[in-house]
């Protein structure tokens, strides 16, 4: 049986895969396919014919969009692949990340009765003794889960979130054969190399993973609301633990209008300038404060309740800020205001951001040149007339035109920041968001220099002085032995040779083939033309056999140069 449903699982593994290469094929990407060896054989023969040397290039105009279109055709998991993809610009691009942007995780709701099944099996008891009221019709549904509101026994006004059936089988499924593409692309791409399909591979499925774990979300609920705890303009959502699962999350319906309802808030008389300060405020707290923050702030997932706070909701996707992280943002805060290009430049290197194979004195001058030309405009303006979102996605590219590494949780920042800069200017076209930074900003530097942290940073510092100074002796020792011994080695990696050696093994064998059909048509047309014998109607059947095989391994070999898309 475990046989059986091996071979099952591999079948539906493949024909899952060859979907996607079909829906690839179907939008333009024939070329990417191509280029990685192991999924060409999955291009019809007919496919690959009538396409012949034609595969538009990934900078074609329309590709965004034709990426978009076969995202959205191949699923629930490529359109939050797509989504993970849009904070990464540095990764795809500033075209892709925008068209990505585009989609949206709204998909038709599973029927009720199934979503009750969920519950009850969850819950491990009947929806009558945990709800006195039900509503049928989902508030909400979305590639993972969708949303029926309800109330307790206790009079409770909840809202419960519910996974769809099946969705993690197909999920993983699918994160499996995306890693494996990303592995063969890794392998037979070379330019791809650099931005590390695998790892972005990694980090989608380990985001996905949580946001399909309701328990992480509810923990992540119950964190927001300590932080904010006693703060009158937040509000965050109750938990209800006793009806808490991986797959079940029950939590306080909270009423409201969105955050973009300008006209709802008009109407009900709000501050629509305190509103966007609160808002501004809290994700500020969130980041430079607390180190932990809402990371899918838009408009959806923010409300104002009636009496004026700002609820946020959905907390699947959160980020993080590490310590290291916020002395980065310290770091290059001293540097923007003193003008100092160079400190700047070396926080940047320390932190890892440059890569390690490159000429650093070429990049510190090349991106020095770069950023006084990105930045000084910048200086003979007042905070209001500083565009964020123009700045940030300039900034981008700079890094990009360098091969810089941006690390997620700066790329999940700067996303957050642009979707509030834009909340706070449709609340109020005069907010300055900038401004309102500039607290915590000189906030964080004071704390970079203050007693405690010198303190102990210069103890960390002294520690690893000591380390290096008790293993020190026993290295070098280990090293004159090597050298005495003969036994230094140096490992010397070629980039891109594999390919190359691949390609002309690959171009001599198609040489010798063509050599041995000329050879066979050659001899055949000679014991044609002597009449060698046994003969067949006046035929020399050794000359017609050689011409039958030179035939078929020449169409053979003419088939395989079309496979290859290369002449």
């Amino acid at each position: 049986m475990d046989r059986v449903s091996f071979f099952q699982k591999r079948y539906k593994t493949a024909r899952r895969l060859q979907q996607i290469v079909n829906v690839f094929l179907k939008y333009g990407f024939g070329r990417l396919v191509d280029q990685v060896r192991p999924l060409s054989r999955y291009i019809p023969f007919l496919t690959r014919l009538r396409t012949f040397g034609q595969w538009p290039s990934l900078k074609a105009p329309g590709m965004p969009q034709n990426l978009r279109r076969a995202f959205e055709e191949l699923g629930p998991t490529f359109i939050k692949f797509a989504q993970v993809l849009s904070a990464r610009p540095d990764i795809v691009g500033p075209e892709y990340a925008d068209e990505f942007k585009k989609l949206l995780d709204e998909v038709p709701p599973f029927p009720t009765p199934e979503a009750k099944r969920v519950i009850m099996r969850e819950l491990g008891m009947p929806m009558e003794k945990v709800f006195s009221s039900f509503d049928e019709t989902p508030v909400a549904a979305a590639s993972i889960a969708q949303v029926h509101t309800a109330t307790l026994m206790d009079g409770s006004q909840v809202v419960i979130k519910v996974q769809r059936p099946g969705i993690r089988d197909m999920i993983e499924e699918d994160i499996q054969i995306l890693m494996t593409m990303a592995r063969l692309a890794e392998r037979y791409v070379a330019e791809v190399r650099f931005f590390n399909p695998v790892g972005v591979v990694e980090e989608f499925a380990r985001t996905v993973r949580k946001e399909m774990n309701f328990i992480q979300e509810a923990k992540n609920c119950c964190r927001f609301r300590r932080n904010f705890e006693g703060n009158p303009d937040i509000r965050f959502p109750q938990i209800y633990p006793e009806f808490l699962t991986e797959k079940v999350l029950v939590m306080e319906r909270i009423y409201g209008l969105r955050i973009d309802d300008i006209k709802g808030i008009d109407e009900e008389g709000f501050d629509r300038l305190k509103l966007a300060r609160a808002g501004v405020d809290a994700y500020f707290k969130m980041v430079f404060t607390d180190g932990f923050f809402h990371a899918d702030p838009h408009p959806g997932n923010i409300f104002v309740t009636p009496a004026g706070e700002l609820a946020f909701l959905d907390f699947g996707i959160v980020g993080t800020v590490t310590e290291e992280l916020k002395d980065a943002l310290a770091n290059t805060m001293i540097a923007l205001i003193n003008k100092d290009y160079d400190r700047l430049i070396e926080n940047y290197i320390t932190l890892g951001y440059v890569r390690s194979d490159i000429d650093l004195e070429a990049f510190r001058r090349d991106f020095k040149s770069d950023l006084v030309e990105l930045l000084e405009p910048m200086y003979g303006l007042t905070l209001g007339e500083i565009n964020l979102a123009e700045y940030l996605s300039t900034f981008l590219t700079l890094a990009m035109r360098h091969n810089m590494r941006i690390p997620p949780e700066l790329m999940l920042i700067n996303k957050s920041m642009l979707i509030l800069e834009n909340i706070g200017l449709q609340l109020d076209p005069s907010f300055d968001f900038i401004a309102a930074a500039e607290p915590y900003a000189s906030k964080l530097i004071k704390k970079k220099y203050s007693p405690e942290k010198v303190l102990g940073r210069l103890g960390a510092e002294a520690a690893e002085a000591g380390e290096l100074a008790f293993y020190l002796p026993r290295n070098i020792k280990r090293i004159i032995s090597k050298l005495l011994r003969n036994d230094i080695q140096m490992k010397l990696h070629h980039l891109g040779l594999e390919n190359l050696i691949k390609d002309m093994d690959r171009s001599s064998n198609r040489l010798a083939f063509a050599m041995v059909v000329s050879a066979m048509i050659i001899s055949g047309s000679i014991m044609h033309a002597m009449q060698v014998p046994p003969k067949i109607f006046g035929i020399s059947v050794l000359g017609f056999m050689s011409f039958f095989f030179a035939g078929i391994f020449g169409i053979w070999l003419v088939i395989s140069i079309i496979r290859s898309g290369r002449l």
